[in-house]
C-alpha cells in the first residue's frame, strides 16, 4: 500500500507538469495505464472542474489548470 501512495504522489508530480500541454482525455488515458501497469484494480478517475473533487484525491490538472483528474477507490 505504500508503493501505491508513493506511486499516485509520483503520478501527481509528474502529471502537473506535463499538463499544460495535453488534453484531459489524454492524460486520464496515460495516468490510467500507469495505474493498470501498477496492478491497480477497482478504481476510477474522473475530470471534474477544479476544486471540486470532493473526497477523491487528485492526480492531475490539464485545460491551463482549469480541471482536475481525480482518483478514486
Amino acid at each position: 500500500m505504500k508503493k501505491f501512495i508513493i506511486a499516485v504522489g509520483l503520478l501527481t508530480l509528474a502529471s502537473t507538469a506535463f499538463a499544460q500541454g495535453k488534453s484531459c482525455e489524454e492524460l486520464k488515458a496515460e495516468i490510467a495505464a500507469k495505474l493498470d501497469g501498477k496492478g491497480v484494480s477497482g478504481y476510477s478517475l474522473e475530470i471534474v472542474d477544479k476544486g471540486t473533487g470532493g473526497d477523491g484525491k487528485v492526480v492531475g490538472t490539464c485545460e491551463k489548470g482549469t480541471k482536475e483528474i481525480v482518483y478514486k477507490r
